[in-house]
């Protein structure tokens, strides 16, 4: 339909049915058992950045800046998943909607714009280890972070500019969240044009990202050829645990495009199984990443679990 007598005045949306799940609830508690931990591992990690004077510095500010990301990459939605498993919540505002499917795709093109800026960090620190802290400051750092989180909300401001103006011929959408293509295909309007345009903009930022991350990548390859075995070994350390991060975003995310462009079809719980694992999937491993395989930050959270276990 694309007649505007047959729209509506929409004040709200209703879910989509949660018949795909066999056991909604089961879902519901095992994805939110995955957000509390994935919520507190990268709150965690942010604190321990923030309050410790010694590791305010270009990298670990990076770190901070993508677990602030991915709080808000999976807080945007998740909330309204778990309620919706669990049969409370059956509908959302027209306005709270747009804000959230507007902070979903916001906090997602900001995981890229963090990881392709996590990489030039990385280029840098093997490229130029003693002009490092001269080239990349903590000032420059966070005044380049801000042009990122402001540059990708202008560039997603596109997504409710394109949807507020278009009438409403149905209040029920087909997910259990706010997506921009729920939202869109629930108006009167011929939906091609909007999801085309979207598509342009997000196959835009996946792939200039990772075309950067991959000539980052390159950069340092050359840069171990040129150093010693001892500096190979430091080299590929610090870059692990960034390639780790980077491989499981943008993993799932390409194998998703790539069956979307060659024509395959998913049924709905492959395609909530596909969604469930892009974001959830990061977000939770990020932060055990670099806990893990970080030196400062794994032994000052060693010496919080020795200072707990004196105590006791």
């Amino acid at each position: 339909m694309s007649s505007h007598n047959s729209s509506i005045e929409l004040t709200h949306f209703f879910f989509g049915d949660v018949d795909s799940f066999k056991r909604p609830v089961v879902s519901g508690v095992v994805i939110m058992i995955v957000y509390i931990i994935l919520t507190i591992a990268n709150a965690v990690n942010t604190v321990f950045i923030i309050s410790d004077q010694k590791l305010h510095k270009p990298m670990y500010l990076l770190i901070c800046n993508l677990a602030v990301v991915d709080i808000m990459f999976t807080s945007s939605v998740v909330p309204t998943i778990i309620g919706v498993l669990f049969g409370t919540v059956k509908s959302i505002f027209y306005v709270p909607c747009l804000i959230q499917m507007f902070v979903r795709h916001w906090s997602s093109a900001m995981e890229m714009f963090a990881l392709a800026f996590m990489a030039f960090d990385r280029v840098l620190a093997v490229s130029y280890p003693f002009q490092y802290h001269n080239y990349l400051t903590n000032a420059r750092t966070l005044i380049t972070a801000s042009i990122l989180w402001l540059s990708s909300a202008c560039i997603l401001a596109v997504m409710p500019a394109t949807v507020v103006p278009l009438p409403h011929c149905y209040p029920k959408l087909k997910y259990i969240y706010c997506d921009y293509a729920a939202v869109v295909r629930s108006t009167c309007a011929d939906v091609n044009y909007y999801f085309n345009l979207v598509t342009v903009i997000i196959f835009f930022l996946l792939f200039f990202t990772f075309f950067f991350i991959c000539l980052s990548y390159i950069a340092i390859l050359v840069q171990v050829k040129l150093s010693s075995s001892s500096e190979k070994r430091k080299i590929y350390s610090t870059c692990l645990s960034h390639f780790i991060v980077v491989s499981c975003y943008y993993g799932p995310a390409f194998v998703r495009v790539v069956l979307t462009r060659v024509g395959l079809v998913l049924t709905i719980e492959q395609w909530y199984g596909a969604v469930f694992v892009i974001i959830l999937g990061p977000p939770f491993v990020n932060p055990f990443v670099y806990c893990l395989r970080t030196k400062e930050i794994r032994s000052k959270l060693l010496k919080i679990f020795q200072n707990i276990k004196t105590s006791l």
